[in-house]
């Protein structure tokens, strides 16, 4: 491959970006450590914090969410609704109704459960896996149900017939596509997000779907998310970019080649698509995020971000972000690098700390090629130090950053309520479909009254899954 030499040479914020794309855990965690250090009387305000938090979450958790008609009429705690709910997964692919029926009475009732038993990627575990996702616990059979499990499809479908357990399915899909989407469309999930902003929540709103594969599936992404970005605008009415509902966008799903081998070409023709979606934005006065994605593309979303960041079209307009990833050992020096940018491009950047979604693809592609070490922490409380770390970051910086804390983690809130003292110029961020106990605890006048937003994705049930794997 022939690369431009010109690209070694940047200036040293953004090298040291490079050099510790991979750099050795150990010393990085214990420096982080030094960076997140907070005095002892403030981590005991933290703790106590977040104990009180989560008593209050446990005691609210009953009753909340979409998910409990789904457990009324499919309880996982039941054998039919382990085994409707591993239907379901599958039956995701199966394109007509002929072919769902086909594949429930030959393909599955007929199928081996048992030898698969004890396998990790067996069915019984991906079972236990939705039943964590769906109710936050793992849902175990005793060995007698589990052994009579081919028993109980095969009993359901000669009760009910193939085409009752196919309704059964869509059923169930469509009850767990309510909880994890907001809305089909962008205008069901902006009708069905009013009653939540008069509690004092906001909105980013996200279009389902995976990377462009060709240039028609990047002009349709971009299309959607011009037609969001319209309707949006309409719903906030001039509130502005901190206030309003706001988009997010992912630079994967604009161009097919968004690679570094194929910078020339990202350069060219994407940079131009983003700075048309901040266009549209500015011109309704919304925020606009770009997604995070995978380690090996963040020097390129760098030079993508600072291209448009810099357009003097977009010039006093505040509500361009990005996501920044804390499980990343670049993380502090990304932010780094943008505190430069913010002062360089005269904007108050939006910023969203986000743990990571992509964890388990970034440490296979390490193993894969045999890379000295990972891009990522390898330890989940390395990645938390790194989160506090940034986030104190974040905070020392007010006229570059606009921060945006995204966990679900109650030590994690308190421990940021703590940073902020009494600021109120920042705001959380949640997934819709998960946190709502935790959150229920911070927005409103009786609670701790600090603004959250919730991160929303729009579309059908069936683009779902890919989104869910990585939360």
């Amino acid at each position: 491959m022939i690369v431009d030499p010109a690209l070694a040479d940047v200036p040293p914020l953004r090298q040291a970006i490079r050099d510790n794309i991979r750099a050795d855990e150990t010393r990085i965690v214990h420096w982080l450590a030094d960076q997140a250090q907070l005095p002892p009387e403030a981590l005991d305000r933290i703790a106590a914090r977040a104990r009180d938090l989560v008593v209050k979450v446990r005691a609210a958790r009953i009753g909340q969410g979409g998910i409990d008609a789904f457990l009324h009429e499919f309880g996982l705690s039941t054998k039919e609704g382990v085994v409707l709910m591993c239907l379901a997964e599958a039956l995701l692919r199966v394109p007509d109704a002929q072919t769902v029926d086909k594949l429930i009475k030959d393909k599955i009732a007929t199928a081996d459960w048992q030898a698969h038993l004890g396998h990790s990627d067996s069915v019984f575990v991906n079972a236990s896996t939705w039943a964590l996702m769906l109710t936050g616990r793992v849902v175990r059979l005793d060995e007698g149900m589990r052994r009579d499990l081919t028993g109980t499809l095969r009993r359901l479908i000669q009760s009910s017939g193939e085409p009752v357990i196919r309704g059964a399915i869509t059923q169930a899909m469509r009850i767990l596509g309510r909880q994890f989407v907001m809305g089909r469309t962008i205008e069901e999930a902006l009708a069905r997000a009013r009653a939540e902003e008069r509690r004092g929540y906001r909105y980013s709103y996200d279009m389902l779907g995976e990377a462009a594969r060709t240039m028609a599936d990047a002009s349709r992404y971009f299309e959607a998310y011009r037609a969001a970005i319209a309707a949006i605008g309409k719903a906030a009415a001039g509130r502005g970019p901190i206030e309003s509902p706001g988009i997010s966008v992912k630079l994967s799903a604009l161009h097919p080649r968004y690679e570094f081998a194929q910078r020339h070409r990202v350069m060219a023709e994407l940079v131009p698509r983003l700075k048309a979606l901040a266009l549209d934005a500015r011109a309704v006065d919304i925020g606009l995020t770009v997604d995070a994605e995978e380690a090996d593309r963040l020097d390129l979303s760098l030079d993508v971000i600072e291209a448009v960041a810099g357009d003097p079209d977009l010039a006093g307009w505040q509500g361009f972000g990005l996501a920044v990833q804390a499980y990343m050992k670049r993380a502090p020096f990304v932010i780094d690098w943008l505190a430069d940018l913010a002062r360089r491009t005269g904007r108050r950047l939006m910023v969203r700390l986000v743990k990571g979604a992509y964890w388990d693809t970034e440490i296979k592609l390490a193993q894969v090629n045999g890379l000295s070490g990972y891009p990522v922490f390898t330890r989940k409380v390395s990645t938390d130090v790194c989160y506090l770390a940034c986030a104190k970051r974040l905070f020392a910086d007010p006229a570059a950053f606009y921060p945006q804390f995204a966990t679900h983690n109650a030590h994690t809130v308190a421990a940021v309520v703590e940073m902020a003292g009494g600021r109120r110029d920042f705001e959380f961020q949640r997934l819709h479909g998960m946190g709502e106990a935790l959150y229920a605890q911070v927005v409103g006048a009786d609670n701790l009254d600090l603004p959250v937003r919730v991160y929303a994705p729009v579309g059908s049930h069936e683009d779902l899954l890919a989104y869910l794997v990585r939360r």
